[in-house]
């Protein structure tokens, strides 16, 4: 490392972060004690354009995982606005608490690009919204000096939430610049310094770069409005001379209302014209639906609002995916033929030569949605746009389309299993567990999935596995539901007798995939019997002179043909008997899981360049 960089860094740990609510530190602001006051609306200020950092609206929102929309309306602009070079943007936060680190933070999710570190990509293109520690904290299983282009990593920006005895409802995540002072960004954000200082401690004005967080007592702050007025005025055109007499001055201008009158009377009648067409299709849908009119399409989309409704819910999303027309998707499919059909209602469509899944929706898919904009992972099958025919009550989700299909269809076919090796189902659950542990750690509020299985596991061209179908999927933790929906054999009991819904849920159904995995049994037999209550008998309380035997019997054929290492496969045994305890309290997360299997042994580690051991005695699974 190239020695200004060592000074640099030695830099980025002295610089504190001080918050009344949370001390400073380089890992940003700890947790409240109130945890009540968890997750909110928070912002952070961002110049645009500044070094390497994204100029207009739209690459700003995709930087910050936003949309153009939201972050026009937080910086008072329109969405065509093109922010001028430095021009203060405000960038709608949630902040939440992460409780593993007692931090909070608002997740970022950012893929590496050539000559990307932890360093630059926190000071350069987030401008020192947070710090490389703290990147390094939330990435445990990633390697900062060996970052591969195109991993995605998680950015924790910095941000707190005001404590129920402020009287103010939001805190922006500020950068001092060298020429800030406490008083000059009091000014520009309309509040004290005595604010300031209740909130950070004590002004260190040897701490360039520092974070803060300031109260937003006004919206949009002095800083934003100043902004619009600072900016340079378009030069007016040069008058033309023009010699005219008087005669044709008044001529001019009567000729000038004469077009003017004529425009408003053509405008009239254009709105007329379109009155009537509107009030004959009311009329016609009215018909239609037996003089429902309105309230049947509300109906068919499961919410008090119609096609339309669903499509003003979704505006602000509208650059960030593409909206494809039904007339295309129609064609790409055949019409939705049955010969397109590759699981339930997804179908495989080409559009300009590109390969697509569709998914066909009777209900309305707004929640769908709005979890699937907010996540964006390698390991998450990604959404490429939506459709929505409000005429039927369909919506289409166009998702990226993976060649090798489900895991379930490889695990449970004899000559396809065979083709499944130790080393690739090693890689298959890791890839697996990194999905969950983004949906799990990194997004606020916290997303569960609820029906994790091997059918809802893609595999692509590489075999590596991407978590599919979020339709089940809640955001939130710890809540309750009387309405259990679920596929037998992956149901964790805490779920299926009281309705609780936690991350744990996931993880119990992690550990039955992990055991289809090992077996290649499915999760439920012909009987009627569940894969992990037999495990539970044959393989999971056994001692170990026996326990090895065990699992040679009841693993795989195809793995047994291999000669798979049975010591390699009985630590991953250990780690589905722990996903698997019937107290969700003692089954690990996600991000214990991802490492353990991230130290699986190594001789299987070739394919994908981790350096893995084996996971027979970890601590993490002792329990």
């Amino acid at each position: 490392m190239k020695p200004y960089f060592l000074v640099l860094s030695l830099l980025g740990l002295i610089i504190t972060h001080g918050n009344s609510q949370s001390p400073a530190s380089p890992e940003g602001f700890n947790c409240s004690a109130n945890r009540s006051i968890y997750p909110c609306q928070a912002y952070g200020l961002y110049r645009a354009g500044l070094d390497q950092g994204a100029h207009d609206l739209i690459s700003v929102g995709d930087l910050f995982g936003v949309s153009r929309l939201m972050v026009a309306r937080s910086s008072n602009l329109t969405t065509s606005t093109t922010p001028g070079l430095g021009e203060p943007l405000l960038i709608p936060f949630t902040c939440d608490c992460l409780p593993s680190y007692n931090r909070s933070y608002y997740p970022v999710a950012y893929q590496i690009e050539a000559g990307d570190t932890y360093y630059l990509v926190s000071t350069k293109k987030f401008q020192n919204l947070t710090q490389y520690p703290a990147v390094e904290i939330v990435n445990p299983t990633l390697v900062p000096t060996d970052l591969d282009i195109g991993v995605m990593v998680t950015f924790p920006l910095f941000c707190q939430c005001p404590r129920s005895t402020d009287n103010f409802t939001n805190l922006v995540t500020y950068v001092m610049q060298p020429s800030d002072s406490y008083s000059s960004v009091a000014a520009n954000f309309g509040t004290t310094v005595q604010s300031l200082v209740s909130l950070n401690g004590a002004e260190n004005k040897s701490a360039s770069f520092a974070t803060i967080v300031v109260p937003l007592v006004q919206n949009p702050p002095p800083i934003i409005l100043n902004s619009k007025s600072e900016q340079p005025a378009a030069p007016a055109p040069s008058p033309t001379p023009l010699i005219v007499s008087e005669k044709n001055d008044r001529n001019g201008v009567i000729v000038g209302l004469s077009v003017a009158l004529g425009i408003v009377g053509v405008l009239c009648i254009f709105m007329l014209v379109l009155l009537v067409c509107a009030w004959r299709s009311r009329e016609r849908m009215s018909e239609e639906d037996g003089g429902k009119g309105s309230n049947a399409a509300a109906a068919r989309f499961g919410r008090t609002g119609s096609g339309v409704k669903l499509m003003t819910d979704i505006t602000e999303w509208l650059d960030k995916y593409k909206v494809f027309k039904l007339e295309e998707l129609k064609e790409a499919t055949g019409n939705f033929d049955s010969s397109h059909l590759i699981q339930g209602t997804v179908y495989k469509g080409i559009i300009d030569g590109e390969t697509f899944a569709v998914k066909k929706m009777k209900w309305n898919a707004c929640e769908e949605l709005k979890i699937l904009q907010k996540v964006n992972h390698t390991n998450l099958v990604k959404l490429e746009g939506f459709c929505v025919d409000s005429e039927s009550g369909t919506c289409y989700l166009v998702y990226e389309y993976l060649e090798n299909g489900s895991l379930d269809t490889w695990l449970h076919d004899l000559t396809s299993s065979r083709n499944l090796d130790w080393r690739t189902r090693l890689r298959i659950a890791l890839d697996l567990a990194h999905g969950l542990q983004y949906i799990h750690e990194h997004t606020w509020p916290r997303v569960v999935h609820k029906d994790i299985k091997s059918s809802n596991v893609l595999l692509d061209s590489r075999l590596h596995a991407k978590i599919a179908n979020f339709g089940l999927a809640k955001t939130g933790h710890n809540a309750v539901t009387t309405h259990i929906i679920g596929t037998q054999g992956y149901i964790a009991p805490e779920y299926l007798a009281d309705g609780l819904v936690t991350t744990k849920m996931d993880v119990f159904a992690y550990g039955v995939v992990l055991l289809e995995l090992l077996s290649g049994k499915e999760a439920v037999n012909a009987e009627g019997d569940a894969l992990w209550a037999e495990a539970e008998k044959t393989i999971f309380n056994f001692r170990d002179e026996r326990k090895e035997a065990k699992i040679r019997e009841w693993m795989d054929p195809a793995l047994v043909e291999q000669s798979c290492p049975v010591d390699s496969v009985a630590s991953v045994v250990n780690v589905a008997k722990a996903c698997l305890q019937k107290d969700p309290a003692k089954r690990p997360s996600m991000v214990e899981v991802a490492y353990t299997l991230s130290k699986a042994d190594e001789t299987f580690a070739d394919y994908s360049g981790e350096s893995l051991s084996s996971v027979g005695g970890s601590d993490v699974f002792a329990r």
